[in-house]
């Protein structure tokens, strides 16, 4: 039969309005891939592993919702010997194998370190290319004495054999003499097989160098330079990877360190999604044997020449000038032999690589950049005003989670193109099984909301079923695997995470300002006279703190500016397109130059045209000189002249915020508030992630910097979503928004009204305390299930019996309640006290998770009459181990550095209190209904 046009028309009708509602019903959350969710760190100890225990690892963390592992090879179990596998091994890589293929089944990922433990380095590291340190020695010698003598090192002091480089001699009359090739040359007859049995060279100690000179017309100071070894080894490795720490300014050292994974990766090339280099902890190593060819390359001068200045211990212009540029070179030659090589080699295999920049010598922002992903980390425990949130000074050490350390990491990405950043999350919240989830939401929301969108949890140690409780552990927390009692309801936070992350990774970030990092005034200080100067995140008093920096990005933040950090390297590559800075990241609105004593000439000049070009640059203050040595009374010169011929355009602000105004370039006022923010931009639209870790509950319009839009909420706990009541202006968007301490949301604008609208409770009663006789029951736990019983008022289980006290698991709570309002179309269930997270059902239909402060969760309406509320609360692992210790029962059966407590003392679990548990309570209703 031929389709009329009455058919066509109830066809095309049909079809608009299913269009129509499968538009309207289709959830604008991302669907969630492996990249959306935390990944770990998962600690391989002793590589004692096998295919069973993998595979079940795996599924454990797949089920939980973490997308991804980095596997590190550490130190082994005590009676595990047997099962240790090397490193590299044929077994260690068929282990490596089966990994990788049942993540893909998975749909995860894998990760791993290039190496063990940390930092680089192992066995195929020989003396020639292990980490190197400068030694000098100076011999004293009058006029017309002669120095006839071998030139060795002290072997009391370095046990370690030195390489004798140059001998250089210093008049008191300012005159140099290189006395290198007058030294009678020792025989070099003793091989040390390199990799692969590749001869070395190394010194015969046997026949040393011996000078024979004497001084004539003055009286001189001989400097022996010798190329020293540090000594360091690898810290934690595992097995088959003990052995010296890697020189890292040498591309050489470098190429004979990949030698091994040259070989073992062949074939499986683009298996393993990135390799990972850990934080920067490689100590005291000051040089490398070619340094003084590198220095005269890139600094123009000869060293040599230098070094009564370089080595003298006052604090004095040309000494620091000069102790700069020697920072910066070993700076440069981290970047560019090591961090640069590390890159290119790894995406010659098709991996990515994933860098802690952070304790290095050099440049963060540079050094960050030269990764395809940036990490940073925090370590400790930070405070927060969210009340009832607990921070207990027994079990934390304070934190160095800094909001512009952390901003390192991200500004590099952001500057340089790079979607992801991620962090080593978690180190040492809390003392060992004492973290809840609850602990670990504010933390990570602090790292969120500083840039960072790719989680990585640490960590997650392996452990086999045939390890007693608990388990192997790693020594530091935090740990997450299925040993730990968090792990019932550690779903709750990875997909909390993984929710965020998915709306954090879209688009790009959106900050607007620059803000240069005048490194050079650090590196021109004397620092104590030391040539290695790290740039750690425990230190930050030393390079960080009470800088004009470190304040005008504060100040900033506070007033609402969204800040990304540029160095003189990038901005040697910033160009202008319509008023913007336009760097390989995006586009900036402005750049802001801090008072600083010293600027490359270079970098100035740039500026100045940037500014030239119509970019908005903003000087708090300009430059007093140029950093370095070589040349720089004619470049300082060069400095002042232009700063004299730019006057008017260089004139320094004297209200920053009033300038920023004047260029057009507004703040979010929603910090008024208190509500933290990060913001990035898809589309022409914008993504906000607010937060309120303030005391407070948030009641109000939230003001957007952004004109005439709607815009949808998105709540990353429940997933649920809708389009919010909004004030449209022409140039903000006012956004109605309750948000209480502790909670988080996402707005995202669009042009039209396209989702469900937003629902808006409000109270329509005072909160009802559910009272009555409340039934527990210890589900799973150990060492023993305790009794079920009945109490009437709520308080810690650990009070209920000896059993009770010992009990580590997950306990049910059951009360009958009746309807106190029938009226009430919806509730609001607030659990009160949690010791830790809880599982809640309400006449048998799952509610949800709670896990976090404040521990609520919204109902529909209640039955008529009688109501059966039943939470399932699980506790901390504390009290169980505490009982362990108590008995005797040792489980501290680990090498090296074996157990130790969050003050790296021996660890004591005896001498803790029972932790609370369970539901402290008051449990409270509260009647709600929708807002018109």
């Amino acid at each position: 039969m031929k389709p009329t046009r009455l058919n066509l028309f109830i066809t095309l009708l049909f079809c608009c309005v299913f269009s129509s509602f499968a538009q309207q019903t289709v959830s604008p959350w991302p669907e969630l891939e492996s990249i959306n969710k935390p990944w770990t760190r998962w600690w391989w100890m002793g590589s004692a592993v096998d295919k069973p225990n993998l595979k079940k690892s795996l599924i454990d963390f797949d089920k939980a919702g973490i997308g991804g592992v980095e596997i590190t090879p550490i130190y082994g179990v005590k009676g595990e010997e047997n099962n240790f596998i090397d490193y590299l091994s044929p077994k260690w890589m068929e282990m490596l194998d089966y990994t990788i293929h049942v993540a893909d089944s998975l749909h995860m990922q894998v990760d791993m370190v290039l190496g063990t433990g940390w930092p680089y380095g192992g066995s195929q590291v020989t003396l020639p290319y292990a980490a190197t340190k400068l030694i000098v020695q100076k011999y004293v010698l009058k006029k017309n004495e002669t120095f006839n003598k071998n030139i060795t090192i002290d072997s009391s002091k370095e046990k370690i054999p030195a390489q004798l480089l140059y001998v250089v001699a210093y008049g008191s009359d300012g005159k140099y003499i290189d006395l290198t090739d007058q030294l009678k040359k020792n025989k070099t007859n003793s091989k040390d097989k390199g990799l692969e049995g590749t001869p070395v060279a190394l010194p015969n100690l046997s026949e040393p160098d011996k000078l024979n000179w004497k001084a004539t017309k003055t009286d001189y100071t001989i400097y022996a330079v010798f190329s020293g070894k540090t000594g360091q080894q690898v810290k934690r490795a595992a097995p088959g990877g003990k052995g010296y720490t890697l020189d890292h300014y040498s591309k050489e050292a470098f190429n004979a360190y990949v030698v091994p994974f040259n070989t073992v990766f062949k074939g499986r090339e683009g298996k393993i999604r990135a390799i990972f280099n850990d934080s920067f902890e490689v100590y005291g190593t000051d040089f490398t044997p070619n340094f003084f060819e590198e220095f005269k390359t890139l600094r123009g001068y000869d060293l040599k020449k230098q070094l009564p200045v370089l080595l003298n211990e006052t604090d004095n212009e040309i000494g620091n000038r000069i102790r700069s540029d020697y920072r910066q070179t070993i700076g440069d030659l981290l970047l560019h032999k090591f961090d640069e090589s590390w890159t290119k080699w790894a995406h010659s295999k098709n991996f990515k690589t994933k860098l802690q920049a952070h304790g290095s010598p050099g440049n963060l922002i540079d050094l960050y950049a030269s990764a395809d992903i940036p990490e940073c980390e925090t370590f400790g425990s930070m405070p927060f005003d969210i009340p009832g949130f607990r921070r207990e000074k027994q079990d934390i050490r304070e934190g160095d989670a800094d909001p512009v350390m952390l901003k390192f990491s991200s500004s590099a990405a952001h500057i340089a193109g790079k979607n992801l950043v991620s962090s080593e999350t978690f180190t040492w919240l809390r003392e060992h099984f004492k973290t809840a989830l609850s602990q670990c939401k504010p933390e990570v929301e602090d790292l969120m909301l500083n840039g960072v969108n790719h989680v990585f949890l640490h960590g997650s140690t392996y452990s086999p079923t045939r390890a007693a409780w608990p388990g192997w552990q790693f020594y530091a927390s935090v740990n997450f695997n299925a040993n730990n009692s968090i792990w019932e309801d550690a779903p709750a936070l990875f997909s909390y995470i993984a929710n965020c992350q998915s709306l954090l990774q879209q688009g790009k970030s959106d900050n607007e300002i620059l803000l240069y990092w005048p490194i050079f005034d650090t590196w021109d200080k004397y620092q104590k006279g030391d040539l290695f100067f790290q740039f750690k995140i425990h230190s930050l008093s030393e390079w960080l703190y009470e800088t004009s920096f470190y304040d005008t990005t504060k100040s900033l933040i506070k007033k609402g500016y969204g800040v990304d950090f540029i160095s003189d390297n990038f901005i040697s590559e910033a160009k202008v397109i319509n008023g913007k800075i336009i760097l390989p990241g995006g586009s900036f609105k402005s750049l802001i130059v801090p008072s600083c004593k010293k600027m490359p000439l270079g970098t100035l000049q740039k500026l100045i045209e940037l500014k030239k070009a119509g970019a908005s640059i903003v000087f708090e203050g300009l430059p007093e000189s140029v950093p370095g040595f070589n040349d720089y009374k004619k470049q300082e010169e060069q400095l002042q002249n232009l700063l004299s011929a730019n006057k008017e355009q260089l004139k320094p602000t004297s209200d920053l915020f009033k300038t920023l105004e004047n260029a057009q370039i507004y703040p979010e006022a929603l910090v008024d508030t208190g509500l933290k923010y990060i913001r990035r931009t898809i589309d022409g639209e914008k993504i906000y992630y607010l937060v309120n870790h303030t005391p407070k509950t948030i009641d109000t319009f939230i003001p957007l910097q952004i004109g005439n839009k709607e815009v949808v909420i998105f709540d990353p706990l429940t997933r649920a979503y809708g389009n919010a009541i909004v004030n449209k202006k022409a140039n903000t968007t006012e956004v109605k928004l309750k948000i209480e301490p502790g909670q988080s949301y996402f707005l995202k604008t669009e042009n039209t009204i396209s989702q469900k609208k937003w629902i808006y409770y409000e109270s329509t009663g005072n909160a009802i305390t559910l009272k009555g006789n409340w039934k527990i029951t210890f589900d799973k736990g150990g060492p023993q299930l305790p009794a079920s019983t009945t109490v009437s008022y709520l308080e810690s289980w650990t009070k209920l019996s000896p059993e009770a006290e010992a009990f580590s698991g997950t306990a049910t709570y059951t009360l009958d309640f009746e309807n106190p309002n029938h009226k009430a179309a919806f509730w609001n269930l607030n659990l009160g006290d949690v010791r830790e997270s809880a599982k809640v059902w309400i006449n048998d239909q799952y509610i949800g998770t709670a896990w976090s402060v404040p521990y609520q969760l919204n109902l529909k309406k209640l039955k008529t009459g009688k109501n059966t509320l039943k939470v399932q609360v699980t506790n901390l692992s504390a009290n169980r181990i505490r009982d362990m210790e108590r008995k005797g029962q040792e489980w501290k059966i680990f090498y090296e550095i074996n157990m130790v407590d969050k003050d790296y003392k021996k660890f004591d679990a005896t001498k803790w209190n029972p932790t609370p548990s369970g539901l402290l309570g008051p449990v409270t209703i509260t009647p709600l209904k929708e807002q018109n």
